[in-house]
């Protein structure tokens, strides 16, 4: 232990009698009165440092302090009413704000909302008094103002002041009539004080009153005047409630919105509910924070968008916007003439008239919301002369290339490469509702994450909704139904009342240019081009360049043998256990120090494997002209295909300078400099780089190429390099600075760039494309070597050209860029560039400032001459033909040279050593004559050893840097609590059976039950036989049920605790969710955060296969998101799911440690979760990318603090428990860690070692020599681990926390939870290495809020009994109240205790009913498991169903719904049946209109689907056994599908059977193109080609029409003959010689239905019918 004796000695007078009164008296004080919240965030715990300051929550406010989703929709009717609409339009909005109550949330007061809103056209009746004959539509502003009059009055009167010098004449305020006693109190603390002004257009805008684009722009401009003018009077205050803000300043449209639920709305704002207030349309919007300080200002709608969704590219789309501003302004007099029609015009079209912070306020700040940023460029692009439609299709396009849907219509594909080249998408998951006051209208992201649904009625309204059924329409009325898909947009012209839907209103904007034609004219393309073979330098001379530049022996062996010989990333396994950058002995490369941000809860990481149809790496250079103004030159760029350029490719690119061929002038700077300059050169260095690019594109460089290339060995030999990355930054920011950067490209061409995390580091801080010369090089030097030629000459290698090697290699460079990109949920690397979305450890102030400004460095670290230090120790002492390259031993461990890694076979040996495990003893050995199954005794003496092994090795963790100073005395051990208490915060991390062999699995999950701590099933499922406690272990501790274990005992329980769900929903059936303690949701894993876990084909046995419902033998990869958690509510939604199947069980949410995890943690306590669970970035793992495993996630002691003080901050600590895992090996590790907030603590690596593990790193390839990770019989049967060992070792770790505890004076270990005051730095640790000098962590540690004394977040909430949290499950309320009348009702209770017959029963349900039917199918699961019910339960249900409908529906239960469904219909269902269809009197025709939403049966695995209508995206995905019919999907049909069978009647969107390992599927090809529509990768595709498939289709096309009464099927079958000739067949590899695919099997049977009476009728001999009996009972 690390423990200094200063801190063995130290008292503070606090007894422990006070302290437990002190318990006690904050116990009972409710915890979230805002002022002890106050309290909480003054205090802090670790000491700070003289002259720092807290920086745990620095960065961008969207990420580190505040993120949101919602519900929105809008309503426009233009046909009903008079001039000014109907009151009825804003009554339907109210109401349908509040049917989505549900998407949104509330503060920490459980009653102030998050957030909700309107926006309508202005109400003109209502304010009549302020019209008149001359001013009939004055311009009206919605204004938050100060509470206090004092203030107020100042505010007003500067307003007035700026309306009137710019001639607007100011008619009046009017103070809104509100009542504030319907807030909750946090929100009436905050409240500002709500005003209206008005104001008269200016007389030399007279000529405008038809457009009033004139009066809107100068509207627009003084309300961003008035903004910088109370700026300069002093008139601007901190407090919530003083806070000026334009909630509107229009003539058209006005905003009501604020920190209240949705219900709340009209009660506040008594004008809502006034019958004057009429309207054509309404907005409305309901927030879902991940904060819960109230904030008025971040109420949506904003002021043109609501927006339901998340920005993940904002910093760099705000970054990209500010270096466009940054250019030279226009005259300061022209910005002073807010009122001339032509001079606002052009203030507006141009980028560089934004940034004039004394006259205007700043357009885009990262200190307001992703919302905002983008509704304030979004508006300005209204403003000039873009319509509202155009702006959208620009700011947020969609997947335009290769789009079958856009085969027609090329002007709009045109339209998408002109913008592209222009400005940068704003990505990420997103739906947008938006009116300008001529239009309104919604738009969906490129993915289609977000959900959207519309009705038109017969008197022409138009119902756009994030969920169908919050307003109530009679269906006969009904005319259309519809669904946005991915980048589709709808549109309503409020004039002339026109609807437009996706190819109508994007035709109509892309036809107003000839954008092709311009970028035919102006555009030069630089296409991938053929590799050059010839070498650059000698190999001598290439070993010193890779030595020189900080290639190890590894990068080739590893990296470069996988990337150019297989086009794939090394896959690697165990995990990160090296030194983080800055605590390392040996010298690494800048990208080292930078960790990958990526996506979790408040937004998807996407798929790049599946769905990279979506994405791009494509790139441009040259000069990129405004944003705010279309024109010819826009056009005129050179397009990349690739950001991976080839020498051949910098030649074109050269070849664009001549003037007859572009005139794209370059400029080469040479980034190296002279050795003898020193560590301190580079200073100079960079500076002179720096100057000479500015200099450069003044003078019209468009491409500026930043090359550390020496021309030969004797340049190296006297020159060092800036590391490009520091280069590539300095220059890129320097060039923003001096209003340069649009101007021209930059491109990297670089030695230190090989690994697809470096090419990410580059392009992420503004490069648009890297040469890497030494990678192609070493690409060839590798393959022109004798080992690799003779590796493909006996086929370990695939065989391949030189220039095929050089392909595969930048093939996996892009491939691992998209990994990298999609992991962020980011899908253009245009979008990427310049967005700096990485986290430094280890950089300290000077490098982040001259580099990466913006970039978030919390804990200090190397300076500029350090990295030049580090970049010299990387030199070779000389080239000669005998140099070899070092091998540094970062990822595969090397004795003695190479770098440390905490997990060895050293360390092992010493474990294995102090618990009594002998890996020689094993079922393949002696096992059964050994004594004690060959337990030997365990050794304290040897734990010790152990212990100080761990205690001398080099730093390796943040923690390693800390040491305790008690506040008290020692006390003696016999106080302490005993190990058995402890013992119960212990879990095992969450390793799957498949990653690990049962034996491995099943023993750790024994060990941990018996010492009452809790076991985590992993992703893969578990056997149903572990369910029950054995009752069956003879005395030599052996059990007939688990024969291939031993040291059992009688009582013991294999049944995990904690039972996972993970996003490829492997085994997660109704038992195993209803057999769980605990239900965890897998949201990243440390290893690979934002990615799918994968498990290699060879590990995928029969029984695993079976658990898993897949095939043998085929590698499994799960989705990198969950596809029904896009966003904040979604999670909400399944932890719904969850707490509705089994109530009992707590539901645990797992996060990885990143920046901002703290106020995710806060959106997941909201979102009703009982556990969060923080991972570090170097847990372990079966198998992963490398680079993943390297460079993505941070330390858990920085994300279990920041976790840990945000939730106490803001109030919600108490709602939840803390676990964290990663890398925790010691009784030390958990005490810091509960010290850092953390409650329960995991065990990964650790304990799989205590069973046996000996770091072998081959978990990846099924080759573990002990048996722990391999599924191989022969290897499985060397597993040498027993139940006693795994306790062992937690025996002792609960000793050492004890010994520890007496130590510190402290008895119970919970009074250690949060005590950070109790850690402090080390400064003999941080003086271990030269390389943290730097290094501060006071900063960050002392951001962490004292709870010394205020204890009370150990408990659960008062409302909840105020118990201990781990006795407290959170409860669904209302939206679970269907479920429970469903359950309680008496003939459904007695048709599940009696386990017969038929029972019928009807309910009527709405749109805020969730989950139903998961209670039910809980209730059946618990008495009769997954398949024993025998009776049938027929439910019959009317109306629109809320999200999730029939999740987890069971054999026997048989849900019929007339009307219709919301998302993830059928979710996880197991069997049964369940069908959808509109009402008999609907108005629209059922097979044209969507009827169920997206994700729909997402991971069945059993079960008969019948939906008479569409479904939406990702219809079956990672379905393993439903047979589904419906009557046509959106994108990505059948994704990731490993069993069953779907069918769909109508026409599908794109990328059908992505990633499709096992079902069949069957397409109706109306249109005559679904070989467009097809991901081919792994399916192919055919006609009907067998009398079994033929079958098979019809009698499921059959079936539907008798469970729907489907028209469309009806008629299929009326004329089968031709019709079946249009069906397409769908089928992998492991479907072809299945009696539906190929003939060549005889006499199989075909399966028609997965839910029939009996399974013999479920099947049918080849070429037979169903007789009627058959046709009955299957039906039935």
């Amino acid at each position: 232990m690390r423990l200094s004796s200063a801190a063995l000695i130290a008292v503070i007078a606090t007894s422990g009698s006070s302290y437990i009164s002190s318990f006690q008296l904050q116990h009972g004080v409710t915890r979230r009165d805002s002022s002890n919240l106050e309290r909480v965030t003054s205090l802090q715990a670790f000491k700070l440092k003289e002259g720092e300051t807290k920086n745990m929550f620095e960065g961008p406010a969207p990420l580190v302090k505040e993120r949101d989703a919602c519900g929105v929709g809008f309503i426009a009717n233009t046909q009903s009413g008079e001039e000014f609409g109907t009151h009825k339009v804003l009554q339907q909005g109210l109401a349908a704000l509040d049917c989505m109550e549900h998407r949104g949330a509330c503060g920490g007061d459980g009653i102030s909302g998050d957030g909700a809103g309107i926006m309508t056209q202005i109400p003109w009746k209502l304010f009549s008094e302020y019209r008149s004959e001359n001013c009939p539509q004055p311009g009206v502003g919605m204004v938050f103002l100060p509470q206090q009059e004092d203030r107020r009055s100042k505010v007003m009167e500067v307003i007035e002041n700026v309306c009137k010098a710019n001639e607007l004449d100011f008619l009046g305020w009017r103070e809104v009539p509100v009542d504030p006693s319907a807030l909750g109190p946090q929100a009436r603390e905050a409240v500002p004080s709500m005003w209206q002004m008005f104001v008269k257009a200016p007389e030399r805008l007279d000529d405008d009153e038809e457009s009033r684009d004139g009066f809107e722009r100068t509207l627009y401009l003084v309300r961003r005047r008035i903004l910088v003018e109370l700026e300069k009077a002093g008139l601007k205050w901190d407090d919530a409630n003083s806070e000026t803000y334009f909630a509107s300043f229009s003539s058209q449209t006005i905003v009501y919105k604020g920190m209240v639920q949705g219900c709340v709305l009209p009660q506040f704002y008594k004008d809502l509910q006034n019958e004057d207030y009429t309207t054509k349309f309404v907005i409305y919007h309901r927030r879902f924070s991940t904060n819960t300080n109230p904030k008025w200002p971040l109420a949506q709608p904003m002021r043109v968008v609501g927006h339901n969704g998340e920005i993940n590219t904002l910093v760099g789309n705000v970054n990209w916007v500010k270096a466009r501003e940054k250019s030279k302004t226009l005259p300061e007099e022209q910005l002073n003439d807010l009122v001339d029609a032509e001079n606002t015009d052009n203030i507006v079209m141009m980028c560089n008239t934004q940034d004039v912070p004394n006259l205007l306020e700043p357009l885009v700040d990262l200190g307001r919301s992703d919302s905002a940023n983008l509704d304030a460029v979004f508006e300005l692009m209204t403003k000039s002369r873009h319509r509202a439609p155009c702006a959208l299709m620009s700011l947020v396009p969609t997947a335009y290339e290769n789009e079958p849907a856009l085969s027609n219509n090329p002007e709009i594909v045109d339209f998408y490469k002109f913008h592209g080249g222009l400005l940068e998408a704003w990505d990420g998951p997103a739906l947008l509702v938006f009116s300008d006051g001529k239009s309104i209208g919604a738009s969906l992201d490129r993915n289609g994450l977000r959900p959207a649904r519309y009705s038109i009625t017969k008197d022409g309204t138009v119902y756009m909704m994030s969920e169908t059924g919050v307003v109530d329409l009679d269906e006969a009325d009904i005319v259309q139904k519809g669904r946005l898909g991915p980048g589709q947009m709808i549109n309503v012209d409020l004039l002339s009342g026109e609807f437009k839907d996706n190819i109508a209103i994007k035709s109509e904007i892309a036809s107003r240019h000839p954008y092709g034609e311009w970028i035919k004219k102006g555009r030069k393309d630089v296409s991938k081009m053929a590799f050059d073979d010839e070498r650059i330098y000698d190999d001598a001379t290439t070993t010193f360049a890779q030595g020189t530049f900080g290639w190890g022996l590894e990068d080739i062996g590893m990296q470069i043998q996988d990337m150019a010989g297989s086009a794939k990333e090394t896959t690697y396994s165990m995990g990160d256990d090296a030194p983080i950058a800055v605590l390392s002995e040996r010298p690494h490369t800048t990208y080292n120090y930078f960790k990958q941000r990526f996506a979790q809860v408040t937004n998807p990481p996407i798929d790049p494997l599946r769905e990279g149809v979506v994405m791009s790496v494509a790139m441009t250079l040259g000069k990129k002209e405004s944003i705010y103004k279309v024109s010819e030159k826009g056009a005129r760029l050179i397009h990349l295909e690739s950001p991976v350029l080839n020498s051949n490719e910098m030649d074109r690119i050269a070849s664009f300078a001549e003037p007859e061929n572009g005139g794209f002038k370059q400029a080469t700077i040479s980034t190296r400099y002279a050795l003898s300059d020193g560590p301190d050169g580079i200073k100079a260095a960079i500076d002179a780089i720096c100057d000479k690019a500015v200099e450069d594109v003044r003078n019209g460089a468009e491409v500026v190429i930043l090359s550390d290339k020496a021309v030969d060995q004797a340049e190296m030999d006297v020159s060092t390099y800036i590391p490009p990355m520091v280069a590539v930054g300095a220059v890129h920011h320097r060039l923003i600075d001096e209003g340069l950067r649009m101007d021209a490209g930059i491109v990297v061409e670089t030695g230190s760039a090989w690994s697809t995390h470096h090419f990410a580091c580059l392009v992420g801080y503004g490069a648009n494309a890297v040469h890497p010369y030494l990678a192609l090089e070493t690409v060839k030097q590798w393959h022109g070597s004798k080992r690799t030629q003779s590796m493909m000459d006996s086929g370990k290698l695939t065989k391949t050209t030189l220039d095929e090697a050089q392909q595969n290699y930048r093939k996996a460079v892009e491939n691992g860029l998209l990994k990298i990109l999609s992991k962020m949920g980011i899908s253009l690397l245009s979008s990427y560039q310049g967005a700096q979305i990485f986290e430094a450890m280890g950089l300290g102030e000077e490098v982040v400032n001259t580099s990466f400004k913006g970039t978030t460095s919390r804990i200090g670290g190397v300076g500029l001459s350090d990295i030049a230090k580090e970049t010299a120790m990387m030199r070779p002492e000389s080239a000669s033909e005998k140099a070899k390259l070092v091998n540094y031993g970062y990822y595969k461990p090397v004795p003695k040279m190479g770098e440390y890694h905490a997990n060895s076979s050293d360390l092992a040996k010493l474990l294995h050593d102090a618990i009594g495990l002998d890996k020689s003893v094993s079922a393949a050995t002696n096992r059964d004559e050994a004594e004690n199954d060959g337990v030997k005794p365990k050794s304290i003496a040897n734990y010790e050893i152990f212990k100080k092994s761990l205690e001398a090795a080099p730093l390796a963790n943040i923690r390693d840097l800390l040491d305790f100073e008690s506040d008290r005395e020692s006390i003696s051990i016999d106080e302490v609590e005993p190990a058995a208490e402890i013992m119960k915060r212990f879990c095992t991390g969450a390793m799957s059976l498949g990653a690990l062999s049962r034996e491995a699995h099943e023993t750790l999950a024994i060990a941990v039950n018996r010492v009452g701590g809790k076991s985590n099933s992993g992703e893969g499922g578990e056997d149903t036989v572990r369910v029950k406690d054995l009752s069956d272990v003879d005395e030599k501790g052996r059990s007939p049920t688990y024969p291939h274990l031993a040291g059992l005992k009688n009582g013991d329980s294999a049944n995990s605790y904690i039972h996972q769900v993970a996003s490829g929903r492997f085994g997660v059936t109704p038992e195993f969710l209803t057999t769980a303690k605990q239900l965890e949701i897998k949201m990243a894993q440390g290893a690979k955060p934002g990615e799918g876990g994968q498990l290699p084909g060879p590990k995928v046995s029969d029984y695993i296969a079976t658990l898993r419902a897949s095939k043998p033998g085929v590698t499994l990869i799960s989705p990198p998101p969950h596809h029904d958690i896009y966003s904040i509510e979604d999670l909400a939604q399944l932890i719904h799911d969850l707490h509705a199947i089994n109530e009992k069980a707590g539901v645990s949410v797992k996060l990885v440690s990143s920046i901002g995890i703290g106020t995710v943690a806060c959106g997941v306590a909201k979102a009703q979760a009982d556990v969060i669970q923080i991972s570090g970035g170097d847990g372990g793992t079966g198998a992963s990318p490398l680079s993943s495993i390297k460079h993505a996630g941070m330390p858990w002691e920085m994300g279990l603090s920041e976790a840990h003080s945000a939730l106490l901050t803001n109030g919600l600590r108490d709602r939840v428990t803390l676990r964290v895992d990663g890398g925790i090996r010691t009784g030390r590790d958990i005490a810091i860690a509960a010290m850092m907030g953390a409650e329960e603590f995991g065990f990964g690596t650790i304990a799989m070692i205590a069973e046996g593990c000996v770091m072998a790193r081959v978990c990846h390839l099924n080759t573990c020599p002990v048996g722990v990770t391999s599924q191989k019989e022969e290897l499985r049967k060397k597993f040498p681990g027993t139940p006693e060992h795994v306790v062992n070792f937690f025996m002792f770790v609960a000793e050492e926390i004890r010994e520890l505890m007496a130590h510190l004076g402290y008895s119970k270990f919970e009074d250690l939870i949060g005590r950070a005051d109790l850690l402090t730095e080390s400064d003999d640790q941080l003086k271990r290495i030269a390389k943290t000098d730097g290094v501060s962590l006071s900063g960050f540690f002392g951001s962490i809020p004292d709870s010394k004394d205020d204890r009370a977040f150990l408990r659960a909430t008062p409302a909840e009994g105020g118990g201990l949290k781990d006795d407290v499950v959170h409860v669904n309320g209302f939206s679970s109240d269907l479920d429970r009348e469903m359950c309680n009702h008496e003939d459904v209770k007695a048709a599940i205790e009696n386990n017969s017959g038929d029972t019928a029963v009807s309910f009527n349900i709405k749109n805020t009913d969730r989950s139903t039917g998961a209670m039910l199918a809980g209730d059946i699961s618990r008495k009769h498991g997954n398949k024993g019910l025998a009776g049938n339960l027929n439910i019959n249900i009317f109306g629109s169903a809320g999200q999730s409908f029939g999740a987890f529906t069971l054999p026997g239960m048989k849900l019929r719904l007339t009307g219709e469904a919301n998302d993830y219909v059928g979710k996880g269902m197991h069997g049964g049946e369940i069908v959808v269809l509109p009402e008999a009197d609907a108005g629209f025709v059922a097979a044209d209109s969507s009827i169920v939403g997206n994700a729909c049966l997402y991971g069945a695995t059993g079960g008969d689907f019948h939906a008479n209508g569409r479904a939406g995206e990702r219809f079956c995905v990672r379905n393993s056994g439903a047979y589904a019919v419906c009557e046509g999907t959106g994108d990505h049909c059948c994704e990731y599908m490993t069993g069953g069978v779907v069918v769909a009647l109508g026409t599908v969107g794109r990328n059908v059977g992505a990633g499709m390992t096992g079902g069949i599927g069957y397409f109706y090809d109306e249109d005559g193109r679904f070989d467009e529509r097809v991901n081919g990768e792994i399916v192919k595709f055919q006609r009907i080609a067998t009398p079994a498939g033929e079958l098979q289709l019809r009698n499921m096309i059959e079936r539907h029409f008798e469970k729907t009464g489907s028209e469309k099927a009806e008629a299929i079958l009326d004329n089968w003959d031709e019709e079946k000739a249009k069906f397409w067949q769908v089928y992998p590899p492991s479907e072809a010689q299945s009696a539906v695919v190929s003939d060549s099997i005889i006499g199989e049977t075909v399966k028609v239905s997965a839910t029939a009476p009996s399974e013999e009728l479920c099947y049918l001999p080849v070429g037979a019918g169903l007789n009627p009996d058959q046709t009955t009972r299957c039906a039935d």
